[in-house]
Formats: structure tokens, C-alpha cells, sequence
């Protein structure tokens, strides 16, 4: 059995936001006390930590009490958009960060940020010995077996949109050869 201040304890949360979770109906106390304390079990426990799970994700409660209370299938239909949605988020934040270091022009921000640049890409890819016949084909490759990522990884190079549609188109060709 848990109370209210233990399970807070465990999961690092405020008293009110179980409160708030109650309140909402998310999350409800198995019983109460003598005294109207709220008490919680071990299922409730494990429903906290789905939530908190949940959260972590960023996904949003009201989604949460549906994946909590909907069919499987429907929590699975949930999940997949809500990364959807974040797929979507990097993609625009890449583009960001892109854009403000085109503006910045200090290459060694892309050290400190992650960010790849396509010269920087191709300088490796040279560096391993790989051709433009061999890039033909490393990029038709990743288009034939994952489109979408290979798609996403040209986003994360900086290249602009025609761009990305032209070595797109090519490496489609270049498969279906």
C-alpha cells in the first residue's frame, strides 16, 4: 500500500499533481483511510509509472487517460501519430538550426550542436574511399530500404527542398535500374 506522499516520493512528483491526476481522473486511489487518506495499490503504482513513462514521452494527459483506457490497437494508433508529430518537430528544428547557422557562419558551432553539414557528410564519405558511383549508390540504397529516414537524414544535411527532391529522384532511378 502507498500513500499519497510515498508514491510522490518514488516517482520525484508533487503531492498535487497525484492530487491533479485524481481530480481529473487518471489516476484514483484504490481506497481511502480511516482518516480519508488516499491509498494506492500496486496496480495504481503501475499506472503512475506508465503515466510518468507517458510524460517522458511528451504526450499530452489527455492522450495518456485514452492509451490508459482504449483498446490496444487504438493506444498503438495514438503513439504512432504522437511520433509522427515528433518526427515532424526534428525535422523543423533541423531546419532551424540550419537556418541560424547559415546566418552565425561559425563552423565550429556544428561541433558543439551535433548539426552535420552535407560538406562535411561527403568530405567522410571521401575520406572512406567511397566515389560519386559508390554515393549513387549508398543514397539509392538508403531510398530503396528506408525512404522516409532517408528523406529525414537529407533534412538533418541542410540541403533545401529541391535539393533533397533531385538526389531523391536520382537515387529512385538508380535502383530501379
Amino acid at each position: 500500500m502507498y500513500t499519497i506522499g510515498k508514491l510522490a516520493l518514488e516517482f520525484g512528483i508533487s503531492r498535487s499533481t497525484l492530487l491533479y491526476y485524481d481530480s481529473i481522473g487518471l489516476l484514483k486511489p484504490g481506497k481511502r483511510s480511516n482518516t480519508r487518506y488516499r491509498i494506492y495499490d500496486e496496480r495504481e503504482r503501475k499506472k503512475l509509472e506508465q503515466i510518468i513513462t507517458y510524460r517522458q514521452m511528451g504526450i499530452p494527459l489527455k492522450e495518456i487517460k485514452k492509451i490508459l483506457t482504449q483498446s490496444e490497437s487504438k493506444s498503438i494508433t495514438i503513439l504512432k501519430n504522437h511520433l509522427f508529430h515528433l518526427s515532424e518537430k526534428i525535422r523543423t528544428l533541423r531546419k532551424q538550426q540550419h537556418t541560424i547557422m547559415s546566418i552565425i557562419k561559425d563552423n565550429s558551432l556544428s561541433y558543439k550542436t551535433g548539426i552535420m553539414d552535407v560538406e562535411t557528410w561527403m568530405d567522410i564519405l571521401h575520406s572512406t574511399g567511397l566515389d560519386d558511383d559508390g554515393m549513387h549508390k549508398w543514397h539509392a540504397e538508403f531510398e530503396k530500404s528506408s525512404p522516409q529516414a532517408h528523406h529525414d537524414f537529407l533534412i538533418s544535411l541542410g540541403l533545401n527542398d529541391s535539393a533533397i527532391r533531385r538526389i531523391r529522384k536520382t537515387s529512385s532511378k538508380h535502383f530501379n535500374k
